[in-house]
């Protein structure tokens, strides 16, 4: 009877911890409902278990507010070499990759910069915004922010195929310039014809299902899922299934349990022994015989050898791009830019920064962004997922600055509150709530008001993480 009543306080209630922030939009024409959560449900009736992790629910929007804010400084940062340098083979050649002796020097054209250099900085250094500007939503942000606003208004933490297509419809440009591209754009093209997810990641009906496009829309469901990525998985299944399969898929989920162990961590170890436990844990869902899993290995063999992040780098171009090995075939395929989008060659170019960042944000955002081939997803990714451990005040002291907590989706999307402009503490408290509701209806936890914590129920006996099906 009191989950009955519980499910009836989330179905029908308002939050009243937003009430704040609904307070600024009072003069918009259009309004966001309001997910309920904890602060509707006057008891959970929930009892503590001793294998419980136990997490502040107040410290939790911190770090969403560092996610978004450590994701946006790496997005910009990253777009500066964006395809910049993606191998030479065949009659696209783009000279020697990038090294660390290139940081802070001029930048260099893209494959499609006609020559010219990145309009965001003449040279390869970090995009900080200040507290009077505003932050430009991009493809690395603004999919996830339409996921997190079709939870909270729909009430939905896990989202139906038409929830998803009616909100990609709604909130994404169909004519001009819209911020899509190889697999995102075809599954958008599907949904205009009539398709549902996951038909719109189908090899049958989408080319580009191997590429990266899951990888940078979907990270946000382990931080709605703290400590879980059982439930982690389970909420991102279908969206990571909008434009992925495979690989493609696997890699996605990869990032997915990263960004919900980041609240399982011990705490007392060094932040790069909690990345690494991290990467091992999320390695578990990589299917033995996949290349994803091939590439994590080769990539941390090299780590473990002592090989510099440049080393490591040119030896993943060798094996993969030149050779094809561990059946990475996408050379064979004369793809356009020699699949530069591809999911698979970005993974591994992403595990070359995680692992020699060793939990800095400013080395590994500097390591991504010279990495070289799609180069602002893996930053954003890693910094969304540092700027989350570290919080707010962690990615201001990295950087010894304050920033602007405003931002813009409407530079990319449309449709949204305010003109589209929001800030990162009324992004922060959305997510916070989402969760609310997650550790209650999907986690079967419990939450105290008064100590403002979660209480989330681990197994002991059986492991969160499974191998993915081939």
């Amino acid at each position: 009877m009191m989950k009955q009543i519980l499910t009836l306080l989330i179905v029908m209630g308002f939050l009243l911890l937003h009430s704040c922030n609904l307070d600024q939009k009072k003069n918009s024409n259009q309004k966001d409902e309001v997910l309920p959560g904890a602060d509707q449900m006057s008891e959970s009736k929930y009892h503590p278990k001793p294998g419980d992790i136990i997490l502040s629910r107040e410290d939790y929007k911190n770090q969403l507010y560092g996610f978004w804010l450590g994701q946006c400084i790496a997005n910009w940062t990253g777009l500066i070499t964006e395809m910049d340098k993606i191998g030479s083979i065949g009659e696209l050649k783009t000279g020697d990759f990038y090294t660390r002796e290139d940081w802070g020097q001029p930048d260099q054209p893209s494959i499609w910069g006609e020559g010219v250099p990145s309009a965001l900085s003449p040279t390869i250094d970090f995009i900080l915004i200040g507290q009077d500007s505003v932050w430009g939503a991009d493809d690395d942000t603004d999919i996830e922010y339409i996921y997190q606003h079709l939870i909270y208004t729909n009430k939905a933490p896990i989202l139906s195929p038409e929830q998803i297509r009616e909100g990609w419809l709604k909130h994404i440009k169909a004519e001009e310039e819209n911020f899509l591209w190889v697999s995102n754009q075809t599954a958008f093209d599907l949904m205009r014809e009539g398709v549902l997810p996951p038909k719109t990641s189908s090899p049958e009906k989408n080319e580009n299902y191997m590429m990266i496009d899951a990888q940078l829309t979907t990270e946000i469901f382990g931080l709605f899922a703290p400590a879980r990525p059982d439930v982690a998985l389970k909420m991102s299944e279908l969206p990571i299934r909008v434009t992925a399969r495979e690989d493609a898929a696997w890699i996605s989920e990869f990032y997915v349990i990263m960004y919900s162990l980041a609240s399982a961590v011990n705490t007392e170890d060094h932040i790069k022994d909690q990345i690494h436990w991290m990467a091992e844990e999320a390695r578990k869902r990589l299917p033995e015989n996949s290349y994803s899993a091939k590439m994590f290995d080769f990539v941390k063999a090299k780590y473990q050898e002592g090989a510099t992040w440049e080393e490591a780098r040119d030896a993943v171009y060798q094996r993969y791009q030149v050779e094809g090995k561990d059946g990475y075939d996408l050379t064979s395929k004369n793809l356009y830019c020699n699949g530069c989008f591809a999911a698979g060659i970005n993974f591994a170019a992403s595990i070359v920064s995680l692992l020699y960042g060793e939990g800095d944000l400013v080395e590994t955002i500097k390591i991504g962004a010279l990495c070289g081939w799609d180069s602002d997803n893996p930053t954003a990714t890693w910094g969304g997922l540092l700027g989350f451990m570290i919080g707010k005040e962690g990615v201001e002291k990295a950087f010894g600055q304050k920033f602007s907590n405003k931002f813009n989706i409407h530079r990319t999307r449309q449709n949204f509150p305010d003109n589209g402009l929001d800030t990162f503490e009324n992004m922060s408290e959305k997510g916070a709530a989402i969760a609310d509701v997650v550790v209650i209806e999907l986690m079967q936890g419990g939450i105290d008001l008064d100590k403002n914590v979660w209480y989330i129920p681990i197994t002991p006996d059986e492991p969160i993480i499974k191998p993915a099906n081939n």
